[in-house]
C-alpha cells in the first residue's frame, strides 16, 4: 500500500523536471534553427562559386565554415537526440508506474464492489440504519454509508483520471520516439553532406598547392594593398584628430579654460557607443567574418599569414554596407586599386568601411545606425567574391571590431 501512495510524490517530482527539458530542448531547436539560416547563407555562396570549376582561396574558406557549421549542427542533433532519450525513458518510467497504481486502483475498487454486493446478499442499507439503538448510532452508520459510496465515486473518478493520464503519457511516448527517428535521420543526412565537403576541400587544398608559387605572389600582393589602404586610412584619421585638437585648443583658449576636451554631445555619442560594445549590428544586411583581426593563417598555405587591421566580412553579390552606429561621416576617399572607402564618426571613435564601389553618403552627413553607406565591390574574376573592409579606432589606437559586434 505504501508503495502506492509514494507514486504521486514519484510523478509530482517527474512532472516538475519536463519544463526544464523542454526548455533545453527549445533552445537546442533555436540554435539548430540558426546553424541552418548560417548554413544555408554559406551554401549560396559556395553555389555561386561553381560557375568557375577553378579551385580558389575562396571556394576553400567556404568550404571550411560550411564544414564548420554542419559539426555544429550535428552537435545540435546529437544534443536533441540525447534528450529525446532521456525523455522517453522518463516517460516509460512514468507509463510504468501510472499503470502499476492503475491496477492497484482497479483491484481495490473491484474487491469493494464485491464486498459492498456480498453484504447487500445479508443485509439491507436501510434495515441497517433503522435496527440502530439511538438517533446518534443511526446517523454514524447513515455517515459510514455515505463515505462508503462517495469512496467508491472517488475510486471510479481516479480511475478515469488515471487511464486518462496513461494515454496521454503513450501518446506523448509515441510522438517523442517519432521526433527521435526524425533527428537521427537529419543526423546521417548530414553527415553523409559533411563527409562529402570533407572530400572536395581534400580534394581542392591538393590541387591549390601544386601552385604555392602563384598563391604566395597573390597574397604577397594583396597583403601590400591591405598595407597601402591601412597606411592610408591611419594618416587620415590621425589628421581629422590632429584638426579636431587644433580647434578644441583655440576654444579651449577663448574660454580661458586650460584643457581642450571633446563637446558634450560628443562625449555622449562615445559614450553610447562604449556602452554598446558586443551589441553592434553587422555591416551588413547578411554575412559573416571570413577574415579575422590581427595575425591569421594562410587558408592553404602552411606558415604563411596575412596580418589584419580590420575584419573582412563576406556577404552576398549586390549587398550594401551600413553604418554599425549613429554618427557624422567625415571622410570619402579612394585608394587606387582598393576601390573606395568611408569613414565615420562616433565621438572619439572611429568606423571605417572599404571596398566599395558606390558611395551613398558625402562628407557632413549624419548616420544612423543600418544606415546603408556604399555598395560592396563584386570581385567578377573570383567567384563574385564579395567583401567589406571594416576597421574601428579609437582616437588613433586600432581595435578589434569583432569584439564590438553582436555574435
Amino acid at each position: 500500500m505504501i508503495k502506492y501512495r509514494l507514486c504521486p510524490l514519484v510523478l509530482l517530482v517527474s512532472l516538475l523536471a519536463m519544463p526544464i527539458v523542454a526548455q533545453t530542448r527549445q533552445q537546442l531547436e533555436a540554435q539548430k534553427k540558426k546553424t541552418l539560416e548560417s548554413l544555408a547563407q554559406t551554401n549560396k555562396l559556395l553555389d555561386e562559386t561553381q560557375k568557375s570549376k577553378k579551385g580558389s582561396e575562396n571556394k576553400i574558406n567556404l568550404l571550411k565554415r560550411s564544414i564548420n557549421e554542419r559539426n555544429a549542427l550535428i552537435k545540435s542533433l546529437n544534443g536533441e537526440i540525447s534528450l529525446l532519450e532521456q525523455n522517453i525513458v522518463q516517460l516509460e518510467e512514468e507509463r510504468k508506474q501510472l499503470e502499476e497504481k492503475l491496477a492497484f486502483q482497479k483491484a481495490d475498487y473491484a474487491r469493494l464492489v464485491r464486498e459492498t454486493h456480498a453484504r447487500r446478499n445479508y443485509f439491507s442499507p436501510l434495515l441497517f440504519i433503522l435496527s440502530s439503538d439511538n438517533f446518534s448510532q443511526a446517523y454514524r452508520r447513515f455517515r459510514y454509508l455515505q463515505e462508503l459510496s462517495d469512496y467508491r465515486k472517488r475510486q471510479a473518478a481516479e480511475i478515469l483520471q488515471l487511464t486518462g493520464e496513461l494515454e496521454a503519457k503513450g501518446l506523448a511516448l509515441q510522438s517523442d520516439k517519432a521526433d527521435k527517428g526524425r533527428v537521427m535521420n537529419e543526423k546521417e543526412r548530414e553527415a553523409k553532406k559533411l563527409e562529402s565537403d570533407r572530400q572536395r576541400e581534400k580534394q581542392m587544398l591538393t590541387e591549390l598547392q601544386k601552385k604555392e608559387a602563384d598563391l604566395k605572389a597573390k597574397q604577397k600582393k594583396q597583403q601590400k594593398k591591405a598595407d597601402e589602404l591601412n597606411a592610408k586610412i591611419q594618416k587620415l584619421v590621425a589628421a581629422e584628430i590632429k584638426k579636431e585638437e587644433e580647434r578644441r585648443r583655440k576654444e579651449a583658449a577663448k574660454q580661458g579654460k586650460p584643457v581642450y576636451q571633446m563637446s558634450k554631445d560628443e562625449q555622449l555619442v562615445a559614450g553610447n557607443f562604449e556602452k554598446n560594445k558586443g551589441k553592434l549590428p553587422l555591416p551588413v544586411e547578411r554575412g559573416f567574418i571570413s577574415g579575422h583581426f590581427g595575425v591569421q593563417p594562410h587558408p592553404v598555405l602552411p606558415h604563411v599569414t596575412t596580418n589584419n587591421k580590420g575584419i573582412y566580412i563576406q556577404t552576398p553579390a549586390g549587398s550594401t554596407a551600413r553604418a554599425i552606429f549613429d554618427g557624422v561621416v567625415t571622410k570619402c576617399f579612394m585608394v587606387p586599386g582598393s576601390n573606395s572607402s568611408v569613414i565615420v564618426k562616433h565621438g572619439n571613435y572611429r568606423t571605417v568601411y572599404s571596398n566599395l564601389t558606390e558611395i551613398y553618403v558625402k562628407e557632413g552627413d549624419k548616420v544612423t545606425t543600418k544606415q546603408k553607406l556604399g555598395k560592396i565591390f563584386v570581385d567578377t574574376e573570383n567567384d563574385n567574391k564579395t567583401e567589406l573592409y571594416l576597421m574601428l579606432y579609437k582616437d588613433t589606437d586600432i581595435q578589434n571590431p569583432e569584439l564590438w559586434l553582436a555574435k
